[in-house]
């Protein structure tokens, strides 16, 4: 908690100063200035602050209000010279044969022998976010469910990716002469698909929870959630300052706040333990768990929606215990589904399985959006 605190105490100053600027409507990209080695060294403190906490940082009240000062003006340096800062992801080799396999992959998802090609469309925006071909009927039916976020590509969708990575490479034991090389390959595969599918501020959010959180691990450093959450916030925002205005960074990052700090708590509230529960109770703890998730975030994310949208979705909850399990299930079954069709070896079964998956995503949406 106390590292967390720490790294707290830079960002949110940091932040605020990030945000003034961006919001102020001034500029001063003309001028020669050394922001983005000012920008370098904040990134360099964050990390420090998460792999090699200092014992003696934030010892005292002047220090305190001297760092949250400095942060500050960090955050607002960066903002107004962010077109020297901003990192940007249009030009290089590696970028373009990236966002060529963002595009052969949709093209592999269109070719997906689906009988209903709302099959189709729906699984090429959940795989790489191009959501074009999706009926307006089906759109509206996840917007008045308030499951709009499944089929905006979004750090959920990553998360899956990443689980399912993990899983992959933990076939191959968990020895420690492994670890590095297995973090490596989760971090490069993570990357290139956050590359490949346009690397959005949510998506790249989360690319930097797992960058952080893998980092940590090598490094047998304790890390939460919560100090996950600042310190990939400052790196994001040194980056691309202007991502503060994007709707979609603010979303994702104040979910993350109510699974950082309004989650644990609900959770807590369910009595006994998890090792003790018989499998009844511990079927009925996840369900407490997802409907505790489902709450947290939409605390957070919900006056942001409101401001943005002027709409609250007033069956969120039993839209995300259906659409989120759901969801878990039908990347993995299209991930699965897609490789073996590009082989050559997908059979109709799996084939038939993964549409049928869909099917019931669309069709459960559509009676939730009609109550």
């Amino acid at each position: 908690m106390r590292v967390e605190r720490e790294t707290a105490g830079f960002a949110l100053p940091f932040t605020a100063g990030v945000l003034l600027a961006a919001y102020s409507g001034i500029s001063l990209s003309g001028m020669d200035t050394t922001s983005p080695a000012a920008a370098l060294a904040v990134t360099a403190i964050c990390l420090f602050t998460l792999i090699h906490p200092s014992r003696k940082t934030f010892r005292t009240s002047t220090l305190c209000i001297l760092t949250g000062t400095a942060a500050f003006s960090s955050g607002m340096l960066c903002a107004f010279t962010s077109s020297h800062i901003s990192v940007s992801l249009s030009d290089g080799d590696f970028i373009i044969w990236a966002e060529s396999l963002g595009r052969r992959m949709q093209d592999a998802i269109d070719r997906i022998p689906f009988t209903d090609k709302n099959a189709n469309a729906i699984a090429k925006a959940l795989i790489t976010g191009e959501r074009s071909d999706i009926p307006g009927w089906i759109t509206e039916a996840f917007r008045n469910s308030g499951a709009s976020h499944i089929l905006a590509l979004s750090g959920l969708h990553l998360g899956i990716v990443y689980a399912i990575m993990n899983q992959a490479l933990s076939l191959a034991g968990n020895y420690r002469k492994i670890w590095i090389p297995r973090s490596l390959a989760i971090i490069l595969l993570c990357g290139l698909y956050t590359a490949a599918t346009g690397a959005g501020p949510s998506t790249a959010r989360a690319f930097l929870f797992i960058f952080l959180g893998e980092t940590a691990r090598l490094t047998h450093r304790h890390h939460s959630t919560g100090q996950i959450l600042f310190s990939a916030l400052i790196i994001q925002l040194v980056l691309s300052p202007s991502s503060i205005r994007n709707v979609g960074f603010q979303l994702s990052y104040a979910a993350m706040a109510g699974i950082a700090f309004i989650l644990p708590p609900l959770q807590s509230l369910w009595p006994g333990s998890i090792y003790e529960d018989r499998p009844m109770i511990k079927a009925a703890r996840k369900v407490w768990n997802a409907a505790a998730m489902s709450v947290a975030c939409q605390l957070t994310t919900a006056p942001l929606a409101w401001h943005y949208f002027g709409t609250f979705p007033k069956h969120f909850l039993i839209t995300n215990l259906i659409s989120l399990p759901l969801t878990g299930i039908i990347i993995p079954a299209i991930i699965i589904t897609l490789c073996l069709q590009t082989l050559g070896i997908c059979p109709a079964f799996i084939i038939s399985i993964t549409e049928q998956l869909i099917t019931a995503l669309i069709r459960s949406l559509e009676i939730i959006s009609s109550m």
